[in-house]
Order: structure tokens, then C-alpha cells, then sequence
């Protein structure tokens, strides 16, 4: 399952995707692993839940970015839940450039039974028709 948390910048994404893995905590059987591009976050989120900088890994594109979440993802069969924030900034592009991204993020949810979640930067009625139906 992929699901898509979008709006303009400053709407509160950030804080309901960390609600969004807070809450996860309680029903989880398996990891829960949130991927962001700072460390800023790190002491919202519970202690369950693994929290990855992409700049500790010098991570840049859309490529890099898939590479990377594969990566984490194939590090173990026990992760459930796995939350990005800020995907446009982390690759680098704009979210309507990214359907590509969106493409293989739904193929690793689906092949690893993956509740992946992700925030978009723009307003719901901006969000690219490839990525709508994650809404």
C-alpha cells in the first residue's frame, strides 16, 4: 500500500506523517522505518521507529533515492511500515517529474506487503494524476 500525505509547504505534512508512525507503534508486528533528509525530527518520533537521514548517505536524485529505500527495504523481510518525507527535496525534482519514483515505490509495496508512506510538497489539486490515485 502506498499513501501520499501532500499540501503546500507549512499545511502540517510532516507532523501528521510522524503522527502517522507514532501511532503505528502500537499495532506493528514488524519495523517501522521513517527516511528524511534531516535529523531535525528525530527526537519527535518514538523509539521504535528507525529514523534515517538520506544526508548521512549523501543521497541525491530520484535513482539514488529508489537505490536507497530498496536498499533499507531488502535489509530486512520484518519491515511493515516504511514513511518518507520530503521526497521532491530529497531527489531533487518536482513531484510531477517523479512518476517513475511513484512506479517502483507501489512495485516494493506490493512485492514486500509494505505500508509505505510518503509526503508530497503541493496542494492536492497540483498532485500529478500518477500520483493521485494514492491518495
Amino acid at each position: 500500500m502506498v499513501k501520499v500525505i501532500c499540501g503546500p509547504k507549512g499545511s502540517g505534512k510532516t507532523k501528521r506523517i510522524i503522527d502517522a508512525a507514532n501511532e503505528a507503534v502500537g499495532v506493528a508486528k514488524g519495523n517501522l522505518i521513517f527516511i528524511t533528509d534531516t535529523k531535525r525530527y528525530m527526537y519527535d518520533l518514538k523509539r521504535e521507529v528507525r529514523c534515517i537521514d538520506t544526508s548521512d548517505y549523501s543521497v541525491a536524485g530520484e535513482d539514488a533515492l529508489c537505490g536507497f529505500i530498496k536498499g533499507v527495504v531488502a535489509g530486512s523481510y520484518d519491515n511493515e511500515y516504511v514513511y518518507v518525507d520530503g521526497i521532491a527535496r530529497i531527489a531533487g525534482k518536482a513531484i510531477k517529474d517523479m512518476a517513475q519514483f511513484f512506479y517502483m515505490m507501489e512495485k516494493i509495496a506490493e512485492m514486500r506487503d509494505l505500508k509505505l508512506y510518503i509526503t508530497c510538497s503541493c496542494a492536492e489539486e497540483e498532485l500529478p494524476d500518477f500520483a493521485k490515485k494514492y491518495l
